[in-house]
């Protein structure tokens, strides 16, 4: 939200999330609207709060992501995929979703929000393995370690085996067999 440069790309396949109260009254405003691309910059949520009402709405000012499908979002504009917080069961997960609205898998939950991306990656998880995503949202690294670090000049500690160990309010990731990886997933040097 703060760069608002990204906002100045071909806009019919971007999303923009704005501050909704139903998903008809929104897409008809944007629709009268001169310019529904203004019209969607002025209604930023600039304060976006956990459990206020949001949806994605594309240039043309129709809403493509309703309110209510998700809890909460931490992408203010989707073009390759956004991370929202989906409801499922009485659980709560963190997971990318692309422009449609439409899980790819679940995002890393790394201090109390999605994962960073560093070094043009971020990890994700499916079937409870860890894995590497892009800068797109491409799964670059399929999820298969126990345990994976961030990368650091172009290497990620990993681990096939490892164990969480509770420290309070923090974890810490343990194993006797890490091994590094560079951004093809090919084992490397430490």
């Amino acid at each position: 939200m703060k760069a608002l440069s990204k906002l100045f790309i071909p806009l019919f396949f971007t999303l923009i999330l704005i501050a909704c109260k139903d998903d008809k009254d929104s897409s008809e405003e944007a629709k009268q609207s001169n310019s529904a691309l203004q019209e969607m910059l002025i209604r930023l949520p600039i304060d976006y709060e956990m459990g206020d009402e949001f949806c994605y709405v594309n240039a043309q000012g129709d809403t493509v992501i309703p309110v209510g499908k998700f809890l909460h979002s931490f992408s203010d504009t989707i073009i390759d995929y956004g991370v929202v917080v989906e409801q499922t069961e009485g659980s709560y997960d963190l997971i990318a979703i692309n422009p449609k609205g439409e899980r790819l898998y679940k995002v890393y939950l790394f201090d109390n929000g999605p994962d960073y991306l560093i070094e043009g990656m971020f990890r994700i998880v499916k079937n409870d393995k860890i894995g590497f995503a892009d800068s797109t949202g491409a799964i670059v690294i399929e999820p298969q370690f126990a345990c994976a670090y961030q990368f650091s000049d172009g290497k990620a500690k990993v681990a096939f085996d490892c164990e969480l160990e509770e420290d309070g309010e923090h974890s810490a990731m343990v194993s006797d067999n890490w091994i590094f990886i560079d951004k093809t997933g090919e084992i490397v040097d430490e």
